[in-house]
């Protein structure tokens, strides 16, 4: 099952890799990672994507929270949340299909944020599910290139994860 594991750390360099580390000595696979910087300068919010048992992510969890660098930590697969991911993908056209591929960033909400004679990258949000769909709806020889930000999330409600 996939977990999203939200962090809030301190914003110091070698924290990252300190998390990182964790996961390679103990073989565990990071799906996606995002730090930024939170509201409070001197800590990071730290969205870390990987997959496990409930075991192996209850192993996780409590190592993290061993680190000195973790002031706090939730796994949002264990609440009511909402996760979003960022894709951007270059697109061949041609006057032929250009239309068509704009009909279908509009059916999914994308926004086309640059146009070639021969290409579009369309900018996409949603649900990583959302975003398979397009690329699934898309002729993959018409795809130059996808980038994808991996999921980031935030608790539904009152709670938020801060100090």
């Amino acid at each position: 099952m996939k977990h999203i594991i939200s962090i809030l750390m301190e914003n110091e360099s070698g924290a990252l890799s300190r998390v990182a580390g964790l996961f390679s000595a103990r073989g565990y696979n990071i799906e996606s990672l995002t730090v930024a910087p939170t509201e409070d300068p001197s800590l990071s919010r730290m969205t870390l994507v990987t997959s496990g048992s409930e075991e192996i992510i209850e192993q996780i969890t409590k190592q993290l929270n061993k680190l000195i660098d973790v002031v706090k930590l939730v796994d949002l697969a264990e609440s009511f949340h909402i996760e979003r991911e960022l894709m951007m993908v270059k697109i061949k056209t041609t006057l032929e299909t250009r239309d068509e591929i704009r009909s279908m960033a509009n059916i999914f909400r994308g926004k086309i944020i640059d146009v070639t004679p021969s290409t579009y990258i369309i900018e996409m949000t949603g649900p990583s599910e959302k975003l398979d769909a397009f690329i699934a709806a898309i002729n993959p020889a018409s795809i130059i290139e996808a980038v994808r930000s991996g999921a980031t999330g935030i608790s539904r409600g009152e709670k938020g994860l801060h100090l």
